[in-house]
């Protein structure tokens, strides 16, 4: 669970730090996958493919701004 402490009245910083750290954790996917219910194996290789493919890319992308 993850926990946000208002500073000042500040609702509106809370709510969005709240978001960035629940998007983060991964938490919205999680739950959006139980949601959907069952998925034929199939499915879920290619979902998990599609998911590497991102991230490799996120990361070529993260080093070469780096670089």
């Amino acid at each position: 669970m993850t926990k946000v402490i208002v500073h000042n009245g500040n609702l509106d910083g809370a709510m969005r730090t709240l978001k960035q750290r629940n998007a983060k954790s991964g938490l919205q996917k999680e739950i959006r996958e139980r949601l959907e219910g069952y998925q034929k194996p199939g499915v879920k290789r290619r979902k998990a493919r599609e998911e590497a493919i991102k991230n490799s890319r996120k990361k070529n992308r993260e080093y070469n701004r780096a670089a």
